[in-house]
């Protein structure tokens, strides 16, 4: 396993936009900005000291839900480009929107942040904003927009200006307010301030071109009025910048260089560029200023990223909650099992491009196998228990003994010792271990064959007893004396089966939970059909399993191998007080392969 430090130095898989920072890097792009300690306007940079950040990246969520695994693909990005160059990343809360946010969200965002294995410290400073913090600035900026002649109040209806926006065969038709002298802009935009008009009754437009064949620039809303409690502003403002306005205006007050978006952004960023042009040349804004670069959101198969249909699960009883392992979402995924590790490795393996596509979900789990491989304690565990008696036990070993065995509690790790477990005259076995009538190629027990008891003792299978129904209900073997693993002379009875069990005398009863794909179709929600009849009926099973007992000091959240079976984690909720409870967290190789 490679150490911490060789995962550092290790090559990074290159990208169109670590090419964009190496060639801004290279030509000193931002090598002249000063930074004044936090973020600020013009003046407040221009008294701070040279940037100690080569580049500035930001991951800015909107609080107002739980983060998911594309979010996760953007933390690591941004995240992981500022380490890599000796940069900065800040954690910003894109709170503009009064009506939508929680501070429930904040505390999970930073969770997850931290949980991923970043974090928003550096020299000495910590590097968590809020936009909300910045509505002083964006009126302001509003302000110097009238002022410019760059902004206007339109007081036409929503579907006024719906119609003379005009569509992408149309040019767009002037509003009838848009030219008001500065200070009737001014005036009325004061008035929008002051709470003097009502939702809905005007709203604060950029004067840009109505017939420009990008609709974003036919003067798009940048503040509208919104009478609404702020969590974190309270009742302060009665009006609130729309997104597109607040973004890049963030982004400059932050000294951000490479502003990082999906690309439903890209039509955007020739208003981004616009705005910040016309505050750099009003003086208000740091230059060189950022610059917006998009890239291709995740889409993975088997999963629905939208806020609104995860909610939708949530809300109407689909899933246990929003951490149901189940889930796309980051706490869902953790309770699953899936480690930061295997998470930003998935993220470099799947690297960023500007075009769509989908990602196979297999891809996710191959991550999350090649990190747990190395690391998770191996155990045995029979989830479809029947139980096997070996009739001649107490003859060949005496009444009620219970013989030692043992095995690695990893095989490639000698140094993390042994696991011990009891081998007896009544085992725990899983019921397909055994036919009465056996397929072609089935070594494990029928009547007549020999199979290895892993880590144990040789048997002969002698037959089963079933009930009316037909089901076996205990299965029978005689020992084969002197085939202990590890004994000399073991190896002497050739077999070809060998098989995983748990001891009844110290095998420790949990409830085991599998779990599997939450829709068994790859793009759920892309056809005609409703994405919740596309849900797999199949993707939570219970049973009641046996496990052998050094399980049963398992610490909530720890990573198992369970032999044959794949890849389980003590719930990290459910787990604990004398109530063992694992989840899968996959299979060991693609159950859903072609």
């Amino acid at each position: 396993m490679a150490s911490p430090t060789e995962k550092e130095n290790a090559p990074k898989p290159s990208n169109f936009l670590r090419g964009i920072v190496e060639r801004d890097l290279e030509q000193g792009t931002y090598r002249q900005r000063h930074w004044g300690g936090g973020p600020g306007d013009a003046a407040h940079h221009r008294m701070g000291e040279p940037d100690p950040a080569r580049i500035r990246t930001r991951f800015p969520p909107e609080p107002n839900g739980y983060l998911h695994v594309g979010h996760a693909k953007s933390i690591c990005l941004n995240f992981g480009l500022a380490r890599d160059y000796q940069g900065i990343c800040h954690l910003r809360f894109d709170d503009t929107n009064p009506e939508k946010e929680e501070v429930e969200y904040v505390e999970s965002i930073k969770d997850a942040v931290r949980w991923l294995g970043f974090d928003w410290d550096a020299h000495g400073t910590s590097h968590l904003y809020q936009a909300s913090d910045y509505f002083d600035f964006m009126y302001r900026a509003a302000e110097y927009l009238i002022e410019a002649g760059h902004a206007y109040v339109d007081e036409q209806t929503p579907e006024e200006m719906r119609v003379n926006r005009g569509d992408f065969s149309k040019p767009g038709t002037d509003s009838p307010f848009r030219s008001r002298s500065i200070d009737e802009n001014l005036q009325r935009l004061r008035e929008m301030r002051d709470g003097k008009l009502e939702d809905g009754k005007a709203v604060l437009r950029a004067k840009i071109d109505m017939a420009s064949p990008n609709i974003n620039l036919r003067d798009p809303t940048i503040y509208r009025i919104k009478h609404a409690e702020h969590h974190h502003t309270g009742g302060k403002w009665c009006i609130y910048p729309m997104y597109t306005f607040a973004h890049p205006i963030e982004d400059a007050l932050e000294n951000i260089t490479h502003s990082i978006c999906t690309l439903e952004f890209e039509d955007q960023r020739p208003f981004y560029d616009w705005l910040l042009d016309r505050l750099a040349e009003g003086g208000l804004i740091n230059t060189p200023q950022p610059r917006q670069y998009e890239f291709a959101r995740l889409n993975l198969t088997y999963v629905v990223t939208s806020k609104r249909k995860l909610k939708q699960l949530v809300d109407q009883g689909h899933v246990t909650g929003w951490d149901d392992p189940r889930m796309p979402t980051i706490v869902g995924l953790r309770r699953r099992g899936y480690t930061p590790e295997s998470l930003q490795l998935f993220a470099d393996r799947i690297g960023v491009s500007k075009a769509d596509s989908w990602i196979d979900y297999s891809t996710l789990e191959i991550a999350l196998r090649d990190d747990l491989d190395p690391k998770a304690a191996r155990a045995m565990a029979v989830l479809d228990p029947v139980k096997m008696v070996i009739t001649n036990w107490d003859e060949a070993m005496g009444a009620g003994h219970l013989d030692p065995c043992s095995a690695p509690v990893h095989p490639h790790a000698p140094e993390r010792g042994k696991r011990e477990f009891m081998f007896g005259r009544e085992l725990w076995i899983e019921r397909t271990d055994y036919e009465e009538t056996p397929p072609k190629g089935f070594f494990r027990l029928f009547p007549g064959n020999k199979v290895r008891m892993k880590y144990g003792h040789v048997i002969e299978c002698t037959g089963a007893t079933k009930d009316a129904s037909g089901q076996v209900t205990e299965v029978q073997a005689t020992l084969v004396p002197d085939t202990k693993s590890g004994t000399p002379g073991a190896d002497a009875v050739k077999v070809k089966g060998n098989i995983t069990w748990v001891g009844v005398a110290d095998g420790v009863k949990a409830e085991v939970r599998l779990y599997d794909r939450l829709f068994s179709v790859p793009q759920p929600g892309t056809g005609e059909k409703d994405f919740l009849d596309e849900l797999n009926p199949d993707s939570l099973k219970v049973v009641t399993a046996y496990v052998e007992p050094s399980l049963g000091r398992a610490k909530g959240d720890e990573k198992f191998q369970f032999e044959r079976h794949g890849y389980f984690v003590a719930d990290r909720k459910d787990h604990g007080g004398g109530r063992p409870v694992f989840n899968r967290v996959t299979g060991l190789k693609d159950g859903w392969a072609k």
